[in-house]
């Protein structure tokens, strides 16, 4: 059958919905359908992973707002038609690897699974978002399952940027590390058309990373951590002049703004403060000329012609520092400073400074950096830490499941019942779904569950043990429904697993990430 075709849709309980096999090994069930086409895209570089977990810092991932889009959660659907979810072979399961007495903790007597988690990234407009998901077995345990729209953007037809997935994540907190992005493996009928039938995505992540205490440092150790991949971050602040100058005259990086032209000033005039003021980089190559051999080269100033040796040289005062950036935030620069991509894949921004010297007035505001890094160490894979649900395919609808997630959007009444920052559940019986024809969801099977957005990407789980807190995935959140126009979301859907969906899922769980750089 062509991967990209519609399934054939059967009645329930026909001939192709065979026995559930779940508890059974893998090498004892039969073969899945033929794998159909996988798109598989990378995420980012290993040298690169160190520098994204560092992105993510608790303030980050506090403020993060869950993801809603066009093609994720539509208010007031109607039921136009029930979906079909068909089975395309005989069931079969991948059992679970359990979690080593670890607990997320425990919710009306539920133990919670720290298997999942929140999936954050960024989104097409620089704001950071986050999703659901879920640690799942893999041969090399470094394998998360979500939601297809919560890792690719159809818009831009690419994946999001800064991917990482944080199993048990509480309030701001990592316990068990920050796994970030390499590789996303997703159905082409969903990243070619759009197909919320196949709205899941298996995601390869490199070991964790778990994040040391941040301490301040000057511009040179902080700027050589950096440069090696390190995980650092630059705060501004404004000050007054006294702290300004003493600032800059023990070597740190500062700046003023709100110079007028009527400040400036040659380098001779007395009471003159030299500041340094950022200039693209064809202007920096020709005051330090250090481009083309330039170095008889004239700059003029307020009418005055200052020969080179008026001004500080190039790893004196006169410096350039180099930013690491999001992919966004390259796309949306600009200012001054030369953008460029290097050889590890990082996004830098270099900012270029000459010497400028001005009157000391009251108007000018003064602006000093402070640096601070952080230092890192592995964290390991993430299935030896937390485990990894089973996975299971073409199972009849009917089921009980439990699904998890971080819910933390509004209700389209305004309610707001969910912080998103701990993970909550929903239990019920699988069945077949409202056709949402917008989204060419016309398989999927739902529960009634009264999720908001930041879900998306939870694990549906049969057969789940609250005392191993495992189980076997068997659906992931895509759409929020409000199926009865009462502006309460009352169900969450998920594509229906079948022989495709493994295929996709197989294809991810044999794919090795590498080790990160030491």
């Amino acid at each position: 059958m062509n991967s990209r075709a519609k399934r054939l849709v059967l009645p329930l309980g026909g001939a192709l919905v065979a026995t559930t096999m779940i508890g059974a090994p893998l090498a004892g069930v039969a073969q899945a359908a033929p794998a159909p086409d996988v798109k598989s895209s990378a995420l980012t570089s290993s040298g690169n992973a160190k520098a994204i977990a560092g992105y993510w810092n608790s303030t980050k991932l506090k403020s993060a707002k869950s993801y809603v889009s066009d093609s994720t959660v539509s208010a007031k659907l109607s039921k136009t038609g029930a979906a079909k979810a068909a089975a395309d072979g005989k069931p079969g399961v991948v059992a679970p690897t359990g979690e080593g007495g670890k607990s997320a903790g425990q919710s009306k007597n539920l133990n919670l699974p720290i298997t999942t988690g929140r999936v954050f990234f960024v989104d097409g407009k620089g704001q950071e978002r986050y999703c659901s998901g879920t640690s799942v077995q893999s041969k090399y345990r470094n394998l998360v399952a979500t939601a297809g729209h919560c890792v690719y953007d159809t818009d831009t037809n690419k994946p999001f940027d800064n991917f990482v997935f944080i199993p048990g994540y509480y309030q701001g907190k990592a316990p068990w590390g920050i796994y970030v992005g390499a590789k996303v493996n997703t159905h082409d009928d969903f990243t070619v058309y759009e197909d919320y039938d196949y709205d899941y995505a298996f995601v390869n992540v490199y070991d964790g990373i778990k994040q040391q205490a941040e301490k301040e440092v000057d511009y040179k150790t902080y700027k050589a951590h950096v440069d090696k991949g390190g995980v650092g971050r630059e705060e501004p602040k404004t000050v007054d002049l006294e702290t300004y100058d003493r600032w800059t005259q023990k070597g740190g990086l500062g700046k003023v703004e709100n110079i007028s032209s009527d400040d400036e000033v040659g380098p001779q005039y007395k009471g003159a403060l030299a500041i340094a003021s950022e200039v693209d980089k064809w202007a920096w190559e020709k005051v330090t000329g250090d481009a083309y051999g330039l170095k008889d080269d004239k700059v003029t100033l307020k009418g005055k012609t200052l020969d080179q040796d008026d001004w500080p040289k190039s790893g004196s005062k006169l410096e350039s520092r180099v930013e690491q950036v999001t992919k966004s935030e390259y796309d949306d620069y600009k200012g001054l400073a030369y953008k460029k991509v290097d050889d590890k894949g990082n996004y830098t921004l270099t900012h270029y400074y000459v010497v400028k010297y001005i009157k000391k007035t009251a108007s000018v505001k003064y602006v000093i950096f402070r640096h601070y890094i952080t230092t890192v160490a592995s964290a390991g894979r993430l299935g030896d830490n937390v485990g990894g649900q089973g996975f299971s395919w073409n199972q009849k609808l009917g089921k009980k499941v439990f699904t998890f997630g971080y819910p933390t959007g509004a209700h389209p009444d305004g309610d707001r019942p969910y912080s998103g920052q701990t993970m909550k559940w929903c239990y019920g019986t699988t069945a077949a779904a409202p056709v949402v024809s917008a989204f060419k969801a016309e398989e999927q099977q739902a529960i009634k569950c009264a999720f908001t957005p930041g879900a998306s990407g939870g694990p549906f789980l049969l057969q789940y043990k609250s005392s191993k807190r495992t189980g076997y995935l068997n659906g992931v959140v895509s759409l929020t429904l409000d199926s009865d126009k009462n502006n309460r979301y009352d169900r969450v859907t998920t594509p229906y697993f079948n022989g495709d969906t493994y295929g996709i899922y197989k294809h991810a769980a044999n794919l090795w990430t590498g080790k990160l750089p030491s």
